[in-house]
């Protein structure tokens, strides 16, 4: 039995994507790895007790401008027309958000048009010589009392500090415009998975050469299982044993409500930019489009402990990571990718584009230089059978003996609800139900 050619650690899109690249383009074999009981990353969703499709690691937005992008995840679902809208709750009132021409005459009781808004936006702004922190960003463009009201408090519940302190590639990402679009994104292509993003992943992970285990910390397989390369999209610090110390990352702590009403609030995301402990509310039946009589909400608190969500860019952390950069560039049969293992504050579309930027390298070397390469090669462990179709085993499988009989014969049933295992979908949740989601 030949050795995996990759041991991929993570299943969400960076993890997910070169896994099916490798796979179906040089026809590589794969494990992939993830210490969570499901794919996906924290892109996973799925159906809540009352049946509601939600997102458990809060809204996923999916934009690009890529149509490469685009195309690449179009093989592996349908899409449902979605353009993303946000309110702002500010001195009482719900305003729309991104900053916009409605915006300001709502909340100054003005009735100006495009080309006074911007006059309007030009007397309040503080021009900056230098661009460096997130402040700067606002205070230049639209003044400090709007960037009080609208981005000072969000921003120190969201990521711990003041936006003095932050880069300003953040407060960047948030545009102000002096028309009446309430669009939160003006991307090329904005769309939602019709069936959801667990159901695309498991639509981008079926294939024979890739096998899967979840609930799985790689560490505890690793000397179990012979390959060849690694592709690691976990934290970078975490797989060098924190040896510069430790990167520092944003996390969140979620609360899920359902309501018995088809509608709880006016817009599918509201912030909070200075009341409560929140950030901001998100209505997942606007995102997906599903027909309920009930509705599901998550309220989103930051911290800073906990699952590794955002990396912090700021300028000391930035230079900690050029010494774990340095390492992994030296660290042979190794790739680092995704938001965790490049520490980059990447949108999905952007984690894809790099995963097939980095898959097009692999794929190009692997004809000369990868092919030849000496195995990484651990304890022996593999019964000689190979069976084409994508499985699933845990640690406990490992750890009982049974996890090479799971990963090399027994198939994964696939049904209608997508990937299974009995009575549930192979990630620790109930079967979809069909009748719920449009």
């Amino acid at each position: 039995m030949k050795p995996f050619d990759y041991l991929i650690v993570g299943a969400g899109f960076a993890g997910s994507v070169l896994a099916e690249r490798l796979a179906t383009q040089d026809n590589k074999k794969v494990l992939i790895i993830d210490k969570r009981n499901h794919i996906a990353g924290n892109a996973f969703d799925f159906y809540d007790d009352n049946g509601i499709l939600i997102h458990k690691y809060g809204p996923h937005i999916f934009h690009t401008n890529s149509a490469e992008v685009f195309d690449y995840l179009s093989q592996f679902t349908s899409w449902r027309p979605y353009q993303h809208r946000v309110q702002a709750q500010v001195d009482g009132q719900l305003v729309p958000m991104p900053i916009n021409l409605d915006t300001i005459n709502k909340l100054y009781g003005l009735n100006l048009n495009a080309l006074e808004v911007n006059d309007f936006l030009a007397s309040l702004a503080e021009p900056r010589e230098h661009i460096r922190t997130s402040e700067d960003v606002v205070v230049s463009k639209v003044g400090r009392e709007l960037y009080e009201k609208f981005f000072r408090g969000y921003t120190r519940k969201q990521w711990g500090c003041d936006p003095s302190e932050l880069d300003a590639s953040v407060t960047a990402r948030v545009p102000t415009r002096t028309n009446r679009d309430d669009r939160y994104f003006t991307d090329t292509y904005q769309a939602m998975p019709l069936q959801g993003y667990t159901r695309m992943f498991e639509n981008i992970l079926n294939h024979p050469n890739i096998k899967i285990m979840v609930n799985t910390d790689y560490r505890e397989i690793i000397n179990y299982v012979a390959f060849k390369e690694i592709i690691y999209t976990g934290p970078v610090d975490e797989y060098f044993d924190y040896c510069y110390g430790k990167l520092p990352y944003r996390s969140l702590d979620f609360k899920f409500e359902t309501h018995d009403k088809a509608v709880y609030q006016p817009a599918p995301v509201i912030n909070y930019p200075n009341d409560n402990a929140y950030t901001r509310v998100t209505e997942f039946k606007y995102l997906t489009g599903q027909e309920h009589r009930k509705t599901s909400i998550v309220y989103e608190f930051p911290k800073a402990e906990g699952d590794p969500y955002y990396p912090v860019p700021r300028p000391e952390n930035g230079l900690l990571y050029k010494k774990y950069k340095a390492l992994a560039d030296a660290t042979e049969k190794v790739y680092f990718a995704g938001r965790l293992g490049t520490y980059k504050y990447y949108n999905m579309d952007q984690v894809v584009a790099q995963a097939l930027t980095l898959y097009r390298k692999i794929s190009h070397g692997s004809s000369s230089t990868k092919e030849n390469l000496p195995l990484v090669t651990f304890s022996p462990g593999f019964k000689k059978t190979e069976v084409p179709t994508t499985l699933v085993a845990t640690s406990a499988d490992y750890q009982s003996g049974k996890a090479f009989d799971k990963l090399m014969e027994e198939p994964l049933q696939v049904n209608k609800h997508g990937l299974t295992n009995g009575s549930h979908n192979g990630n620790g949740h109930p079967q979809h139900p069909t009748d719920t989601a449009n």
